[in-house]
């Protein structure tokens, strides 16, 4: 065994054998994968093993897209040939109109990335599967490439792979302890002796908080019992003279595949079991645990139901053994928050038919610092310090009870509410807010008109359509007030604080002390890492010289592991996060001014204050720290207030807000107007798939001043021109808004890629952003946007369509 090596990987299932291949696939041949028994004696051995092509974002079909590619070639290796049944096909059932409109925008969605699905009626589902009912059934969504594999042969393949490309893979070898060295190099304990590793990668299934704990970190990862069995053999099937497809019924939580000439059943029951929360037996391996068919009665009638040959045929094997959840039901593929050198690939609830994609991805993560597709997604990030053990277990059960029903837009389920909240959040609740969730902060997301006022949930405007509407228009007419809890806030300091920012960001740093300015930060390939606000304040009683660093709430992980990784060794530079410390109240609209003044001394005029100022001041009597900045292209103020003062200030500026007609609004409203004024979002509109020229910020980019971060590859890309550019449009519907992920299309090709959408109701346009080929971008250029399964007309705009002038926010 090796003693030195550049990666370990720990855990033998899929996630590692995949990763191991794709390493040596990037041209890292010097690698090792650590099982601490036989490979696949974890969860992969008892999967029922299906090859879906369905996922709900581009990313997840891409990387399924690749696994599926994958399987292909190694089945169709002469010399170790892997059972794959490709192409079976495979239907996803609906019975309400709005999960059809679901399928109808995942199909769009899919195109994007290559793949063809097809929307079906119940007679048509019912023609492809024989054996499936159409009662309480409207259609469903047909995936051709649908299909199982053999999860051991797939494991031993990918190994067998890898060793050829010179890794070493060794059975019976547990990790027993890990210890980061000053260089952030890894010593590998094992009873075999210890390896010296550039890289570690945590692959340990439902084991995965053992070999977290080595490392001093914790996962939201939580085991779920699953349950299917595989029947006798059914009549029909042998007749059939084909393989069926498989079925995935969210109507009834349940799916089946073929096995033989039987089906292998598989339950997602309501009163479904976490497993494993109290530790986990040592000698648990190629285990299962006890059958438990009483608890998935009620699920295997709704199966008797639709496929009424299950009532006439026995049960020939019962499977009951864990699979993992993570807190939002997405794999954790990235590197492990918080540590240098040290990656992860788990909770992977479908890990046979996504684990090639994931390995892919996550072994161009660290073989070259980035991925080929956005992998927020999956990032483990993703979730901060809320991400606990209870709130893990809550999300999985709840994740595990809808398996097959996706999230509607706007749908925030309840399980493991309220996570984060603020003083205010009581008080906004007895307002009549509806919360939206954002890192686990509960967020207005609009204010009810009524105590029972209720939307519907869909792809289509629904009955809060108009109360959006009125919150716009009072912060467009006279003024409003918001609360944007967990924006996520650093304070940078040192004598280097400047020039450690400088280089991070490829654009310019604010004029001078109580100024602000928005900037960009690139990452080693010039694309586009992450957006900040950054704000220089003076010495004063509350502090140094120091600046603020500002960014959205969910990058609080991201951003923190960014810009601690950059620090230079002999750099004077201290990052501390406040970002759970202070709570912005947004004061909004032509009249904020006077609010403002009438409860915060100082003179607030255009001239004293005027828009990217910064200064501290009170509120009433709460220390506040105000930025005149706008997201809503209205004059405003954000108002960054103490945790322990928030209900002080919100109390001060409801008061002197009285006078001028003041009113609540929410997220959704923000949403609507930052469309209108060409701003973007991070994760939805900023990706590391595009440069900062591709997302149209040429005016935030200062390639003439000194080097920074991407500096080389963006000058680089600029020579070859863009792949992409992003433009807004304006849709020519008035019943549904544009879906991230929906296709652009001209004569029957896809062209581009929806990033937002949303009715902006100061200007009256449907308005879309999309990536779209560069000869498309050409303000007038007509294009057609697949929504719902219509095609429907639009045209690209010039950006910001409300005030492009920013007269109001200047005001």
């Amino acid at each position: 065994m090796r003693s030195r090596t550049k990666a370990v990987v720990i855990g033998g299932g899929i996630a590692g054998c995949s990763t191991l291949y794709h390493l040596t696939q990037e041209g890292w041949g010097d690698v090792m994968l650590l099982e601490r028994d036989e490979l696949t004696s974890g969860t992969t051995w008892h999967s029922a093993a299906q090859v879906t092509n369905f996922g709900m974002t581009q990313t997840m079909v891409g990387l399924k897209s690749h696994s599926i590619a994958l399987y292909q070639d190694l089945a169709a290796d002469p010399d170790y040939p892997v059972g794959y049944h490709f192409g079976d096909g495979g239907i996803r059932l609906a019975n309400t109109e709005a999960q059809m409109d679901g399928y109808r925008h995942f199909a769009s969605m899919a195109r994007g990335m290559g793949v063809e699905f097809e929307v079906i009626d119940a007679e048509e589902c019912a023609r492809r599967h024989p054996l499936i009912s159409t009662e309480n059934l409207l259609g469903g969504l047909w995936d051709p490439s649908d299909g199982d594999i053999d999860p051991a042969q797939l494991c031993q393949a990918l190994a067998r792979r890898a060793r050829a490309a010179g890794a070493e893979v060794h059975r019976n070898t547990p990790v027993t302890g890990l210890r980061q060295l000053k260089d952030d190099t890894w010593i590998v304990e094992t009873p075999k002796g210890e390896i010296h590793a550039d890289v570690v990668v945590n692959a340990c299934g439902y084991r995965v908080n053992e070999v977290a704990a080595m490392m001093g970190v914790h996962h939201p990862v939580a085991s779920m019992e699953h349950q299917y069995f595989v029947t006798e053999e059914i009549p029909a099937i042998k007749e059939a003279g084909h393989r069926m497809p498989l079925l995935r019924c969210p109507i009834s939580d349940y799916y089946s595949r073929q096995e033989k000439n039987g089906l292998l059943v598989g339950f997602y029951e309501q009163d479904c079991k976490t497993w494993g929360m109290d530790g986990i037996d040592p000698n648990f391996t190629n285990a299962l645990c006890p059958d438990d068919l009483d608890r998935v009665t009620d699920v295997l009638e709704g199966a008797f139901e639709r496929m009424p040959a299950l009532m006439e045929v026995g049960i020939h094997t019962i499977v009951n053994g864990p699979i993992t959840y993570t807190i939002d039901g997405a794999p954790l593929v990235g590197p492990v928050p918080g540590k240098r050198n040290a990656y992860c690939i788990i909770g992977l609830r479908a890990g046979l038919g996504e684990g090639g994609g994931h390995g892919w991805l996550l072994a161009q993560q660290i073989v070259h610092g980035e991925a080929c597709y956005d992998t927020w997604i999956l990032d483990p990030r993703r979730f901060t310090g809320h991400g606990n053990v209870e709130l893990t277990a809550l999300k999985a059960i709840e994740d595990y009870q809808n398996e097959f029903r996706f999230h509607f837009p706007h749908e925030h389920r309840p399980a493991g509410r309220p996570m984060k909240t603020t003083p205010l959040t009581p008080v906004l609740a007895a307002e009549g807010a509806e919360f939206t969730v954002v890192n686990g902060w509960e967020r207005v997301d609009f204010i009810k008109p009524t105590e029972d006022f209720h939307e519907t949930l869909g792809f289509r405007f629904a009955e809060a359509h108009s109360v959006i509407g009125e919150e716009v228009r009072a912060v467009q007419n006279s003024v409003g007030l918001a609360e944007v809890n967990g924006f996520n806030r650093f304070e940078v300091s040192g004598t280097d604080a400047a020039s450690f920012l400088d280089r991070m960001t490829c654009s310019r740093l604010p004029k001078g002390p109580g100024r602000t300015r928005l900037a960009y930060l690139l990452n080693q390939h010039g694309m586009i890492k992450t957006e900040a606000t950054l704000t220089h304040l003076p010495a004063s009683d509350r502090g140094p010289e120091r600046y603020w660093y500002g960014s959205a709430a969910a990058a609080e992980g991201h951003d923190m592991d960014w810009l601690t990784q950059h620090v230079q060794p002999d750099e004077d530079v201290s990052i501390r996060s406040l970002t759970n410390d202070q709570t912005i109240l947004v004061l909004a609209g032509p009249k904020a001014r006077d609010v403002l003044s009438a409860c915060a001394r100082g003179d607030w005029s255009a001239s004293a204050f005027p828009w990217l100022s910064a200064r501290e001041c009170y509120v009433g009597i709460a220390p506040a720290t105000v930025l005149a900045v706008s997201f809503s292209g209205e004059l405003a103020y954000e108002i960054h207030v103490p945790n322990a003062q928030l209900y002080s200030a919100y109390l001060s500026l409801r008061q002197a807000g009285q006078a001028h007609g003041l009113r609540l609004f929410g997220a959704r409203a923000i949403e609507s107007m930052r469309m209108e004024k060409g701003y973007l979002h991070w994760k939805a509109d900023l990706l590391t798939e595009f440069d900062p020229f591709e997302t149209g910020l040429d005016r935030f980019v200062a390639m003439d001043k000194g080097d920074f971060v991407g500096k080389s590859a963006l000058e680089a890309r600029l020579a070859k021109g863009p792949s992409r550019r992003l433009v807004t449009l304006q849709v020519e519907t008035e019943d549904r808004w544009a879906q991230p992920g929906s296709s652009v299309m001209v004569e029957d090709r896809v062209a581009g890629t929806v990033t937002s959408g949303d009715w902006g109701h100061r200007t009256g346009l449907n308005l879309a952003y999309a990536f779209v080929e560069p000869a498309l971008a050409e303000p007038g250029t007509k294009v057609a946007l697949d929504l719902l399964g219509d095609l429907i007309s639009a045209t690209v705009i010039a950006p910001c369509p409300y005030d492009p002038e920013n007269s109001r926010v200047r005001a």
